[in-house]
């Protein structure tokens, strides 16, 4: 098969004809979930008392006496990736990146579904009245939070960079440089937040948006081709 084929191979998978119907409102959900979680999150970070994006991240939204609004995101906004992950698969099959994208974006979904049911630690001051400064110790729910949110990580990585191979085969240059941008924003962010630079929960926060932004504009791009 020469490159001109698998490219236009690419190209046509915006014309599948798998259940159109079911499909288009599984990457609708996709399409969605990006815009609600920021919504969501951002409206908490500006308004919770004590709550600052700059030393905390979105996670520890879930505690405190609002914590269910932060918990309630994680799982319905999880639920949302598992089903553009479903409509995905019909989206993207026999292209590249068509049996790994939504393998990925189901991995985001149960992740952040796992991120909702354990809850992080409070620390540095939220909510208030917590201590300044780290937990001397991680409670269990808090070391599956951090796992459940590194496999997540990891997940809109690769899925942002074979979707970035993906739209490169269809000389989709833009998109490509796009979602390629969005995994690199993530690793990066990710990297300043964990060596404790300054602001590492914003950067963290921007990169992951990021990522998952790019999953929901292709879902909402391929929604469209149904």
């Amino acid at each position: 098969m020469t490159t001109t084929d698998l490219t236009a191979r690419d190209a046509s998978t915006s014309t599948s004809t798998t259940a159109p119907g079911p499909a288009r409102a599984l990457l609708a959900a996709g399409a969605a979930a990006t815009p609600l979680w920021t919504v969501v999150a951002v409206t908490q970070a500006l308004t919770r008392d004590a709550f600052d994006l700059t030393r905390h991240p979105f996670s520890m939204l879930a505690n405190g006496s609002l914590g269910w609004i932060q918990i309630t995101n994680f799982l319905l906004v999880g639920t949302l990736f598992i089903a553009a992950a479903a409509g995905l698969r019909r989206a993207l099959h026999g292209s590249t990146g068509g049996t790994w994208v939504p393998r990925l974006v189901r991995v985001v979904g149960i992740g952040m579904l796992a991120a909702g049911v354990f809850v992080a630690d409070p620390a540095d001051g939220f909510p208030a009245g917590t201590p300044a400064g780290m937990p001397q110790s991680m409670s269990w729910h808090g070391a599956l939070h951090l796992i459940a949110g590194t496999a997540t990580f990891f997940a809109l990585i690769a899925a942002c960079l074979i979707l970035g191979r993906h739209f490169s085969r269809t000389a989709d240059r833009r998109s490509a440089i796009a979602c390629r941008a969005a995994a690199v924003a993530v690793v990066l962010g990710n990297g300043w937040a964990m060596s404790g630079g300054p602001a590492g929960s914003l950067t963290l926060a921007v990169g992951v948006i990021a990522a998952m932004a790019c999953i929901s504009s292709v879902a909402a791009r391929y929604r469209k081709g149904l």
